[in-house]
């Protein structure tokens, strides 16, 4: 009964010798012979993931954007001067805007027969820029020894500002059509002043002259026609 139990017992400790001589003759003498056959399988031109591609030589990297130096407006570096609708481009800006004179304005005088012994005075911005027509024109008829009042009725609520090539108008009341303004006379040359301007700009009458009495008045230029004769 010991012989048997006796035999199984050699035989695995024979099993188990003869184990431990295969692993040693596969074994290189450094520990390599099992490692190395795991490692043939990762291909040896796979590049690893935390190693970073190489960048071509000459090729610098992109330079954040600077703190200092002007702002961007509409597209344009302008160094922190605005170029926008409310910067120095605006022709409306006050720096932009000059007063209307006898040196970028033209005049004409255009008798009318309605309303009754009126006059429509009508100027235009020749110029390059915005120009403010201020006040009320100063008339001056030939022979004037005096320039006719303003009707302050008449007055807008802010000055008439006159655009490159657009238009303004005033109206001159020449006589009293009652005869209350004295016999009155004929005119044949007339000259419109402006406010804060010593020149004077010559508008042209029609042949014949127009008729003039002690009741002369004039209105403010305004934007309108309408408003210069109402």
């Amino acid at each position: 009964m010991r012989a048997s139990v006796r035999r199984p017992r050699l035989l695995v400790a024979a099993s188990l010798a003869l184990t431990a001589l295969a692993l040693t003759a596969c074994d290189n003498g450094q520990g390599e012979g099992l490692r190395e056959e795991g490692a043939a399988t990762q291909p040896s031109d796979t590049v690893p993931q935390d190693k970073p591609t190489p960048k071509p030589e000459g090729t610098a990297a992109p330079k954040a954007p600077s703190a200092a130096g002007g702002k961007r407006t509409g597209g344009t570096n302008t160094g922190g001067t605005s170029t926008g609708k409310g910067g120095d481009t605006d022709p409306n800006a006050p720096s932009n805007r000059v007063p209307c004179t006898a040196d970028n304005t033209r005049i004409t005088a255009a008798p009318l027969t309605r309303p009754l012994n009126h006059m429509l005075l009508t100027i235009t911005n020749t110029g390059s820029k915005m120009c403010d027509l201020k006040g009320y024109p100063i008339v001056k008829f030939e022979g004037a020894q005096s320039v006719p009042p303003v009707m302050e009725a008449t007055k807008p609520q802010a000055v008439t500002s006159l655009a490159p090539g657009k238009q303004g108008y005033a109206a001159v009341i020449l006589s009293a059509g009652d005869g209350s303004g004295g016999e009155g006379r004929t005119a044949q040359s007339l000259e419109i002043g402006f406010q804060g301007s010593d020149k004077m700009a010559e508008a042209a009458l029609q042949a014949k002259g127009v008729h003039i009495d002690d009741s002369l008045r004039v209105t403010y230029w305004v934007t309108t026609v309408e408003d210069a004769l109402s």
